[in-house]
């Protein structure tokens, strides 16, 4: 059997509908076809869409999974009345009990990011990632008083990814440092961190993961042996903890994960969300 087809549908971008039907996919040890349908904001794309659904029914022999987040009624309704699939309209499920017990309506406003640039939290979001992408791997030393987050590690802990990641979905502006043989020798953290302690995180990994990680980067080199990627992390570790820093081993952790967790660890006052 192929793996079972889902399908998003939104008048939007989809973002949501997909994040959430994916967090609830995610509790089932299978595979998912998966077919994104965005921007159904009308009758006759309704109408599109419930012929591709229908016709990947008649095909696998099953009803597809079908998550949805369509406002506008009349095109819900043509989903809803000529699906074949197995529909789970995730605003009718928790916005019209909320209507019922806030006593008010919803706006059903099509696609949450359909005025999102002008909004001040949009362009403090694109300022932040702009701010990561300039403060990445040590380049600038300029405007940290302006960080949120300093993620410090030895080279490819996953200091960047992280670093963008709190940028993008939490508009916090994030800087990363990689600690360097340099900084092993005099046995402490940058010099132009110091004054920012308070805001520092550290990322730390094991020797064999990051052995595998730096040979995709530079096979057989010195950099990626796992004798210098484990003195490497050792000295990153003992200077951590003399310098009484917070920190965490990224081996076997999502990227959410280790977000989630700087998070709690910094509380930074500003979250977008």
């Amino acid at each position: 059997m192929p793996n079972p087809s889902v399908f998003f549908v939104s008048d939007g971008t989809g973002i949501t509908a997909e994040t959430f039907g994916n967090a609830i996919l995610a509790q089932f040890e299978l595979k998912f076809r998966h077919v994104r349908l965005p921007f159904v904001d009308s009758v006759d794309k309704a109408h599109q869409a419930v012929r591709q659904i229908n016709h990947t029914a008649e095909v696998e022999g099953r009803k597809p999974i079908v998550f949805t987040t369509l406002v506008n009624m009349e095109v819900l309704n043509v989903i809803t009345e000529g699906c074949k699939g197995m529909l789970l309209d995730m605003f009718g499920t928790f916005v019209n009990p909320l209507e019922k017990e806030l006593g008010i309506t919803s706006n059903h406003r099509i696609g949450r990011f359909s005025d999102a640039s002008k909004s001040k939290e949009y362009h403090d979001r694109i300022e932040a990632i702009n701010f990561s992408l300039s403060h990445d791997d040590g380049q600038l030393n300029r405007d940290l008083e302006l960080s949120d987050v300093i993620l410090v590690g030895v080279s490819r802990s996953g200091k960047t990814p992280t670093s963008l990641y709190l940028a993008m979905q939490y508009g916090l502006k994030a800087a990363n440092y990689p600690l360097i043989p340099e900084d092993f020798e005099r046995r402490q953290l940058p010099p132009a961190l110091m004054p920012h302690k308070k805001k520092i995180f550290g990322l730390t990994i094991q020797p064999e993961r990051l052995s595998e990680i730096r040979n995709e980067r530079r096979p057989n080199s010195r950099y990626a042996s796992l004798a210098n990627c484990r003195d490497e992390v050792s000295q990153a570790e003992a200077m951590m903890r003399r310098a009484g820093i917070r920190w965490l081993s990224t081996t076997h952790k999502s990227i959410e994960e280790i977000a989630t967790t700087i998070l709690q660890e910094i509380s930074p006052e500003r979250l977008i969300y």
